[in-house]
């Protein structure tokens, strides 16, 4: 499968990286507005410059292509994504899905409406920390989940972009555990309510820190509280989870998951301990792929087979709905319904 990569800087060496270390995935082009970025990319990975265009129609006019990865800032989604998809070519994109509601839901109407296939850079669903608590919550061994917890706490200083939007927490980071929150649980949010802050130390223009509570069509509850301009003691990117489950707990933290299990509960007239498993360190469940080399390798196949993947436009529209429902709540002051 031949593809037009659209940005090649920033986050597109991520994808620079996965084509080039794929066995069925392979360049056709390359679309950068940066001439300062192409020439140092194409030096960098021996990108030949005369298929570095300045704008995707140009590229796609000059090449062969079957499919696009679109990996520029939210605000361009729209316009890339349903330009490809209406020339009958599959996206693979980075998230966010859109920077509005209002696109994100235009680009799942475009991939509904051409049968292309539009695929949403969710990577991490697909890390072995990840898979490891979809697999153990799945096997059903903790029974039903009550309640999720979650905390993030980081402060990297990105520059660019992410550095000037309104919600920059919730919408480009924490829309990662808000998705890993809907794969997790199998259910999507109906209720949430919310509340966002910048600190005074803060280097975002827009809100770097929220504590949020959402409220699942499964009955589960789940509260997020993070900071993208936390100054110390930073968890790891995947964040700190703890799963309120009917016959125990799953704890994920600093990358490690542990698992205890209620083995009776306590009886008697003043009985008040629960009797419990000892406390056991699950080993990460083995990937042959990835973060980005599985979701392209997923794309691939996806492609090749006509369907979707699991994080495709239609399905990742829920995501954006309860991302930019936590913005509202934020913004409001009061809580949501999603209907």
């Amino acid at each position: 499968m031949k593809v037009v990569q659209v940005g090649i800087g920033g986050m597109g060496n991520a994808w620079l990286s996965a084509v080039r270390k794929s066995e069925d995935v392979d360049f056709a082009g390359f679309v950068e507005i940066n001439d300062d970025i192409a020439r140092r990319q194409a030096e960098a990975y021996g990108l030949d410059p005369a298929l570095i265009f300045p704008t995707l129609p140009q590229a796609l006019a000059a090449v062969k292509a079957d499919a696009v990865i679109n990996v520029t800032p939210p605000q361009f989604h729209r316009d890339l994504t349903v330009y490809a998809l209406e020339a009958g070519l599959p996206v693979l994109q980075e998230k966010p899905l859109a920077h509005t509601l209002e696109d994100a839901r235009a680009i799942a109407a475009a991939a509904e409406d051409t049968g292309a296939l539009c695929s949403v850079a969710q990577n991490y669903r697909y890390l072995p920390f990840s898979q490891t608590i979809k697999s153990l919550l799945d096997s059903g061994e903790l029974g039903a989940v009550a309640a999720v917890d979650v905390a993030f706490y980081k402060g990297p200083h990105f520059g660019g972009f992410r550095e000037e939007m309104a919600q920059p927490l919730i919408v480009d980071m924490a829309i990662h555990q808000f998705d890993a929150m809907r794969y997790f649980l199998g259910s999507d949010a109906v209720t949430i309510s919310a509340r966002s802050w910048n600190p005074p130390w803060s280097w975002y223009a827009g809100d770097a820190s929220a504590a949020v509570q959402i409220g699942f069509a499964s009955g589960a509850q789940a509260s997020y509280t993070g900071s993208w301009c936390s100054q110390a003691l930073e968890t790891t990117w995947n964040a700190n989870w703890r799963f309120e489950c009917e016959r125990g707990v799953l704890l994920a933290e600093d990358d490690r998951v542990t698992v205890q299990k209620l083995l009776r509960v306590g009886e008697g007239p003043g009985a008040l301990v629960n009797v419990h498993e000892e406390r056991r360190e699950v080993s990460l469940a083995p990937m042959e792929r990835a973060a980005q080399d599985y979701l392209l390798h997923e794309f691939y196949e996806a492609v090749a087979q006509g369907a979707r993947t699991g994080t495709s436009a239609q399905d990742n529209i829920k995501t954006m709905e309860l991302v930019f429902g936590i913005v509202r709540a934020c913004d409001s002051g009061q809580p949501v319904s999603l209907d």
